[in-house]
């Protein structure tokens, strides 16, 4: 039997931990990256063995990041690591990965000969595309099912929120 301490009280209630507003935007994001690749999963555009890669589960949110943030004149691992929150070990293992797959490759960085970029190839400009174009159709489809208003103060707030640098409000005592 479970003694009631400071840690369990018996009327815990922690209801909270499934509601909270970082939950649900995770939880948001998932189902938004999950929807993104079913679309690019099912897009003509897209060379059919990525299809097949995305419709197997193959290529999941983490491949989104070198998607959504690699530039379109290439990146270096570091800041490609950096835009997605990732450590450059896990970035790095990502761009094998996409290489592989021939979405990317890399080439040296024209501004130092002693750095590589990360570069889209033809078949990654593809992928770009039908990404951008998922994202459009995931993004019409949330403002149907909750609205014009809500999505538009959804996005503001998220963008409000997102653009603050980490940790600017470490100091400030919460509310």
């Amino acid at each position: 039997m479970l003694k009631n301490t400071p840690q369990t009280p018996a009327d815990a209630d922690d209801r909270w931990r499934g509601g909270h507003l970082g939950r649900l935007m995770g939880l948001a994001l998932r189902r938004f990256d999950e929807r993104v690749l079913s679309l690019m999963a099912h897009d003509a555009n897209v060379p059919l063995a990525l299809s097949h890669l995305a419709a197997r589960a193959q290529v999941g949110a983490a491949h989104i990041h070198i998607t959504r943030h690699l530039g379109l004149h290439g990146s270096r691992l570091t800041e490609l690591a950096h835009q997605a929150g990732m450590s450059k070990q896990a970035m790095g293992d990502l761009v094998t990965q996409c290489e592989a797959w021939g979405l990317v490759r890399r080439e040296p960085d024209p501004r130092d000969a002693r750095a590589r970029r990360i570069v889209f190839t033809d078949t990654g400009l593809l992928w770009l595309d039908a990404f951008r174009t998922a994202v459009a159709q995931a993004e019409a489809e949330f403002r149907s099912q909750v609205g014009d208003a809500v999505a538009t103060v959804v996005a503001l707030g998220l963008e409000a929120y997102g653009s603050e640098a980490p940790g600017a409000r470490a100091a400030v005592p919460p509310r």
